[in-house]
């Protein structure tokens, strides 16, 4: 590429010139447009789709976001689809604080979250054993198990938000996403009719999905479809998994924190994360404060949109050549963690009764 003579700032004593460090410029409102209103129009789309053939709203943004990866490399849209994927994203994992309260969990009984927590430690061991058999990195299986063990995309993205693209590529990323969200839509559609055929009662049903099911919109989805009952055990069940999003992410921070970085044989500074402090201050006054079902009702719904706009805009992010380099190995631990959770959570569903 051509430089202009006055992007030059000095030589050294062998003639060679060098680039001085230029702090960005100020984006103004207008720069991020264009990309927030191509991830808007991938999310309408994603959403019309969803509601009308049923298909996973979360697995089709990540589709079509992929078949417009092109959008990436436009100047234009880049900032836009940069904020979508980080700023617009942690809202909505902040916004996701007012879903969850203290009394829903102590609800859940003192043996019962034991046993939910026995399913997300193996969950998470199994993806990371599963990413070292099939020799991918570490961050993978990481990333895998803490969506499996948490609450699907939006534990993914949390945690990838953390790790960021220097750990682990954006094509590995999108591909485990688009892994987690086929693997909890099968779930959705399969649990509810394997706790029918083992004979599982309202209590036992929602443990089961609540417990196993990625997404938390399919989790209690499905345990409805099962009984009113089963629903609200299972909303309970989710919401608690929900709770330790704030925890894992802040885990996995202090952990990459501690590690030395490449080349400088200093520590990382640890430095929390703006929105998990934020998401644990909603949690707290929502469950001082009681919130009119129609601003909980709200909260969700534009955390879900957040969610969405963040999920079109990774995938729109990716390119499609690195997504065929990932392979079928990115995808071993998402569905070794979905199995291993599922009978773990199936065993001790046997245990409740």
């Amino acid at each position: 590429m051509r430089r202009r003579p006055t992007e030059y700032h000095a030589g050294d004593l062998f003639g060679e010139l060098y680039q001085p460090e230029v702090k960005p410029a100020h984006k103004r409102l207008s720069d991020y447009l264009p990309g927030l209103a191509a991830c808007g129009t991938v999310a309408l789309a994603a959403a019309w789709l969803s509601e009308h053939y049923g298909f996973p709203i979360i697995l089709l943004g990540l589709l079509i976001g992929m078949a417009l990866s092109f959008l990436a490399d436009v100047e234009r849209t880049a900032p836009g689809l940069d904020f979508s994927s980080r700023t617009v994203l942690q809202c909505g994992i902040v916004l996701l604080g007012l879903q969850v309260t203290f009394a829903e969990i102590a609800s859940l009984g003192w043996l019962a979250f034991v046993g939910l927590l026995i399913v997300m430690a193996v969950s998470f061991a199994a993806a990371l054993l599963a990413a070292k058999a099939v020799g991918e990195q570490y961050e993978t299986g990481l990333l895998a198990g803490g969506a499996t063990a948490i609450c699907g995309a939006s534990a993914a993205l949390a945690i990838y938000g953390v790790m960021g693209d220097k750990r682990i590529d954006q094509a590995r990323f999108s591909v485990t996403l688009v892994g987690i969200a086929l693997a909890s839509a099968i779930a959705m559609s399969a649990y509810p009719a394997i706790a029918q055929m083992a004979g599982f009662d309202d209590g036992q049903a929602g443990f089961l999905i609540g417990a196993a099911v990625h997404d938390a919109g399919q989790a209690i989805g499905g345990a409805y479809s099962y009984s009113d009952s089963a629903g609200v055990n299972a909303t309970v069940v989710k919401l608690s998994r929900v709770a330790m999003l704030a925890p894992l992410v802040a885990i996995v921070a202090w952990w990459f924190a501690r590690k030395e970085q490449p080349g400088s044989g200093k520590k990382v500074g640890f430095a929390l994360p703006w929105f998990i402090p934020a998401f644990f201050v909603l949690v707290v006054a929502n469950s001082f404060v009681t919130l009119p079902p129609e601003a909980r009702d709200a909260a969700l719904t534009v955390s879900k949109a957040c969610l969405l706009l963040a999920v079109t805009a990774t995938a729109m992010r990716s390119r499609l050549e690195l997504l065929l380099e990932a392979g079928w190995r990115t995808l071993v631990p998402v569905f070794a963690a979905t199995l291993v959770s599922f009978l773990a959570a199936f065993a001790i569903t046997l245990g409740l009764s």
